[in-house]
């Protein structure tokens, strides 16, 4: 035995004995259908939607009730034991990516509506109630929970909450921190704790806006109040065509210059529009560039006045045709289109990174020809779908997982996409988070000094450091190799990473 499987041998050791410590400490507040630790109960948890990374975790505690969620944390402080929370696995940052020493902590059977109040238009849900769900509850008394991210058929509220989801109505109606009121939850020390309250304002710091986007480092979530609101009596969509990209990056400042608040404002390229025409048949104009999708919803009147501001706005910018929806059908078909185009993607190639940053409006045609130019330095392909109302960014580089050399070339192409949204004066991402995928980037958003700030306000939730380690916030360390991996792999290197 040579001295590389010896040490390997000797950590598998570990980890049995570590393993058999957790299980027999878990199952004195479990049942036995709830805790999991076989090889063959534990793969399907090893990644969530980013499934270039994979990591099998020692055991999976599924509690029903939220007496074992704090069992399951005093279990876990008192042990030492990493604990990472997780929805449905629909994330796309890695952010519930398994720790290998620790426990995936599944709220997937927190899943019931507890009210529904149409008169204060709330909902009170468990954390592992579906996006959609909600709306469909709320249904009946006229009501929708307006936050629609692509997946909101599987995610969870709670993922939603831990990501500060958006979707394609984000831009109009906010995204989820502005339709949250109130979250209840666990401190990693079992420990309840409330964030927010019943009202507009609670007394004290804002920790509701703290915790929102907070990826699972700060406490975990068990309950949810979010806000609803009136469905419109109508809603239309405006497919925009354009013979050139800049013209289309141009189009949708316009219309935000004119003081319009569309209800939806997306964005997609010749090859995602191609590739979700073939999957879902939306009857895209497969000659354009690049297509808009612009809705406005409200009362017949209002939607009738927006419509015909926002078609002369975008012919004004060269749109090369415009189709205006004709029935609700229609409308849902054009948006089918935009709503699939993850898993339309994953027809065209073995694997997808689906990159997520934000930038100026007025730089959308930028960045998706600097975009073009770095396929070539790559030499992968690259899909581009955009938030643009809001400038949230989701290129979809396509490549094959199996081949290392691709995945390489693929992190520096995603890599390189990030540190240009930031040289344009943007965020390295919108909505899907940081968790380990933007964990590099990082190191060129923010400098040492903020990123060990933000490492604080974890440590007065978390003092030991045990919910979702190793996600989000870099080390000084791990910034300088990235420096220095950046300089190796010639992909542009920022100034903030000079000093090191």
């Amino acid at each position: 035995m040579n001295a590389a499987t010896s040490t390997e041998h000797i950590s598998s050791m570990a980890r049995a004995e570590r393993q058999a410590q957790v299980v027999s400490a878990l199952s004195q507040h479990l049942p036995s259908h709830a805790l999991l630790w076989q090889r063959e109960d534990t793969v399907p948890y090893e990644c969530d939607g980013l499934t270039a990374y994979r990591e099998r975790p020692m055991v999976v505690a599924l509690p029903e009730n939220e007496a074992q969620v704090s069992a399951v944390l005093k279990t876990c402080y008192a042990l030492d034991v990493p604990v990472v929370a997780r929805g449905a696995g629909t994330g796309l940052s890695g952010g519930a990516l398994p720790h290998k020493m620790g426990v995936t902590l599944s709220l997937a059977k927190f899943n019931r509506i507890q009210r529904i109040d149409p008169i204060s238009r709330t909902a009170v849900v468990q954390s592992g109630v579906r996006n959609l769900a909600i709306s469909e509850a709320a249904a009946p008394h006229g009501l929708y929970y307006a936050p629609d991210p692509s997946s909101q058929i599987a995610c969870t509220i709670g993922g939603n909450v831990a990501e500060n989801s958006g979707g394609v109505h984000c831009l109009k109606y906010g995204l989820t921190v502005h339709n949250v009121l109130k979250v209840r939850g666990f401190t990693m020390t079992g420990d309840p704790i409330t964030y927010g309250s019943d009202a507009l304002d609670a007394p004290g710091y804002d920790l509701l806006s703290v915790l929102v986007g907070s990826e699972g480092m700060l406490s975990v979530i068990t309950e949810v109040t979010v806000k609803l609101v009136p469905k419109p009596q109508l809603a239309r969509c405006i497919m925009a065509s354009f013979d050139d990209v800049r013209k289309a990056g141009d189009a949708v400042a316009a219309v935000i210059a004119a003081g319009i608040i569309p209800a939806g404002l997306e964005m997609m390229d010749k090859p995602m529009t191609a590739a979700v025409e073939d999957f879902v048949h939306a009857g895209y104009d497969l000659n354009a560039e690049a297509i808009l999708l612009c809705e406005s919803d409200g009362t017949p009147e209002e939607v009738a006045e927006e419509i015909e501001r926002m078609s002369a706005v975008l012919t004004a910018a060269g749109a090369s045709a415009i189709a205006v929806s004709k029935d609700e059908a229609e409308r849902l078909r054009f948006w089918s289109g935009r709503k699939n185009a993850f898993p339309a993607s994953g027809r065209m190639s073995p694997d997808y990174m689906c990159m997520d940053s934000t930038i100026p409006r007025k730089r959308l045609a930028d960045i998706l020809l600097a975009i073009a130019e770095m396929e070539k330095k790559y030499q992968l392909r690259c899909a581009n779908v955009f938030h643009a109302g809001d400038g949230n960014l989701h290129p979809l580089i396509l490549f094959d997982a199996n081949d290392p050399d691709q995945l390489h070339r693929c992190e520096l192409f995603g890599a390189d996409i990030l540190e240009t949204s930031v040289a344009m004066g943007g965020t390295v991402t919108g909505e899907h988070g940081v968790g380990i995928e933007k964990l590099n980037s990082m190191c060129v958003q923010f400098s040492a000094g903020e990123n060990a700030h933000m490492l604080s306000v974890k440590s007065a939730f978390d003092t030991k450091g045990l919910l979702n380690p190793g996600k989000v916030i870099p080390t000084l360390q791990r910034c300088a190799e990235y420096g220095k991996m950046l300089v190796r792999g010639g992909a542009i290197a920022h100034p903030e990473l000079e000093r090191f």
